[in-house]
């Protein structure tokens, strides 16, 4: 009898010991197991430092015609850039490009909307995107094509604006792609160079055309004493249109219009 009691204690120890080596050693695994089965699917990111949690991004960028600088500040869309970029400081991202570095702004634009640094853009993330494009000429064509890139990567555009625009190589500039919000259309038919006189919506329930703004210099002629001579002999009035300021005016106030509040101690300069 001893001998049988001995031996149920003994192993009643031996059941205890083998079950809690089980626990700790499968309790892991099971856990991921089940984490990975059943994700909490409503649990907050935390925003990364600095950043307000679901705080719009606001970003406009420009891109120059031709084979201008980015600061050449001898070009209305330059001029334009460093003005929005002064009015608004931080709370906005006002960068202009060459017409040849539309990845580069793609790119730009996805660092940016990626709060939180972890290389993926979340839904939160896209919907959080508050983007306005603009460019003269080959840089208007440009701005239609990033857009355009953008809306592959599911991010919706605000607002584009075409002063004069050129159809760049393999580019189509007069179909606004269905992530646009609303387009507007500065052009002028004269010369040898000269802009599209029409935009279209790829979907008109998705996208609105602001219009097509008809500039005639013909008879109202700008000096643009600033710009290279070539450019002034050559392609004329898409030179006039580029340094109008009345069209630069009309552009400013539209993008005006998507942004926040200029801080107030920019206001007063």
């Amino acid at each position: 009898m001893m001998k049988v009691t001995s031996f149920t204690r003994f192993s009643s120890w031996l059941r205890i010991l083998l079950f809690s080596c089980a626990a700790i050693c499968f309790a892991a695994p099971i856990e991921l197991a089940w984490g990975q089965q059943n994700p909490a699917p409503d649990t907050p990111r935390a925003p990364s430092a600095g950043t307000a949690k679901n705080a719009p991004i606001f970003i406009v960028f420009g891109f120059v015609g031709g084979w201008v600088s980015h600061d050449n500040l001898v070009h209305s869309e330059v001029q334009l850039g460093a003005t929005l970029q002064k009015a608004y400081g931080t709370s906005v991202d006002v960068e202009v490009f060459e017409n040849a570095n539309g990845k580069k702004a793609v790119k730009r634009a996805l660092t940016l909307l990626d709060t939180n640094h972890d290389g993926v853009l979340t839904e939160a993330e896209k919907q959080d995107a508050r983007i306005v494009l603009y460019g003269h000429s080959w840089g208007a064509s440009e701005a239609i094509t990033v857009a355009r890139e953008l809306g592959t990567d599911g991010i919706r555009v605000l607002l584009t604006i075409q002063v004069d625009s050129v159809t760049k190589r393999h580019e189509n500039d007069t179909i606004i792609p269905a992530n646009v919000a609303q387009a507007a259309n500065f052009y002028q038919p004269n010369g040898y160079v000269h802009g599209q006189n029409e935009i279209h919506a790829a979907d008109p329930a998705h996208t609105k055309i602001i219009g097509n703004f008809k500039f005639n210099y013909l008879t109202s002629r700008y000096a643009c004493t600033e710009y290279p001579w070539y450019d002034r002999l050559l392609a004329k009035t898409h030179t006039q249109i580029e340094c109008d300021p009345n069209v630069w005016k009309q552009v400013d106030s539209l993008i005006r219009e998507y942004l926040p509040a200029a801080p107030a101690t920019e206001e007063k300069r």
